[in-house]
């Protein structure tokens, strides 16, 4: 898989990825590095969908209908980024992304049989209904949902309805919809700083 790395200060804590929304690049939240972790205790990766779809840049998932994605595209990009997080050196991962990618992180974080990691965030997204996939079991890790009231790409009533499909399966969830439309808050990444600490801080001993 392509991808770019956002290098830690250090030695990394653990890692920070990010995932592209559909159509972008594995360039496009770069700067959500720094911002999501400025103290760089982490270690950024930012991988690059597989798939090539009109009307160009890279996808992860073909879109028949907005908040149900094609189960056979799908299921490809999921392998794709399941293999990829997998395979990262460190026991603490904070997954996170925009639109299709934050899609992807709620699917990758909190589907059925996966490996927890430490925290999921997803702007302007929503927990998928598609063939093939199901949302696992508790305990969930700390999960971040932002959406714009505004959203005219993705309606935040998906927002909604994923708020409570998480919350009715026990999960603990921070919710900022914001007065935007299908964009991402920046006072809601200021906020996110201590929940990003928090979520990759060493287990005590």
């Amino acid at each position: 898989m392509t991808y770019i790395e956002r290098y830690a200060s250090g030695r990394a804590e653990g890692a920070l990825v990010l995932v592209h929304g559909r159509g972008a690049t594995e360039y496009d939240l770069l700067s959500l590095f720094d911002a999501l972790d400025p103290e760089k205790r982490l270690h950024g990766y930012s991988p690059r969908g597989p798939l090539s779809l009109p009307p160009g840049g890279a996808h992860w998932y073909a879109v028949p209908r907005v908040g149900y994605p094609d189960p056979e595209t799908f299921a490809e990009g999921y392998a794709s980024l399941t293999r990829f997080v997998d395979s990262l050196p460190y026991e603490q991962v904070v997954i996170g992304g925009f639109s299709q990618g934050a899609v992807m992180s709620l699917a990758v974080g909190l589907g059925k049989g996966r490996p927890r990691p430490a925290g999921v965030i997803a702007f302007s997204g929503f927990v998928p209904t598609v063939e093939g996939w199901e949302l696992g079991e508790g305990p969930f890790p700390p999960i971040a949902l932002a959406h714009g009231t505004y959203d005219p790409i993705i309606p935040v009533e998906f927002a909604h309805r994923s708020l409570e499909q998480l919350q009715a399966a026990g999960a603990d969830v921070l919710y900022r919809e914001s007065p935007i439309e299908h964009s991402i808050d920046p006072a809601f990444i200021a906020d996110l700083v201590p929940w990003v600490r928090a979520a990759t801080e060493p287990a005590e001993e």
